[in-house]
């Protein structure tokens, strides 16, 4: 399975990665009240932050399929890890902005929200540069 990776490196960092999302995916969905709680964040946002805790659990979901199901591993995933990278950055982007600059509705001082994708950014960008010679076979 390792050798899937190109090593033990990429190996940890896909794990790390995908299991952060599996657990934003969980909070979001399972554990909303204290997620909302934490955040001060109205009752009124509970349908929009399951819906991003929906696509979050997809995409745990698929790295889970990639990991233990998919006989080729990471081999012509290259849609995949580049849609994650995409989708990592626009929340950066806009957590940012929305925390760091407009900070409209922020009620709360954590920058959390713009922490965990800048990292989450990160580690996709590793990801891609360093199975860039498997993701990319067609």
């Amino acid at each position: 399975m390792i050798e899937k990776f190109n090593g033990i490196i990429y190996f940890i960092i896909f794990l790390i990665h995908f299991a952060g999302v599996g657990l934003y995916a969980y909070q979001l969905l399972g554990n909303t009240a204290k997620f909302r709680e934490k955040f001060a964040i109205d009752v009124t946002a509970t349908s929009t932050m399951r819906m991003l805790g929906g696509m979050l659990a997809g995409v745990f979901l698929m790295a889970l399929y990639i990991l233990f199901v998919r006989p080729n591993g990471v081999e012509g995933t290259w849609a995949f890890f580049n849609l994650v990278f995409v989708q990592n950055l626009c929340v950066l982007l806009a957590n940012t902005y929305s925390v760091m600059i407009d900070k409209t509705g922020v009620k709360n001082n954590s920058i959390e929200a713009v922490i965990a994708p800048l990292i989450f950014t990160v580690l996709i960008a590793i990801l891609i540069y360093g199975l860039s010679d498997k993701i990319y076979i067609y």
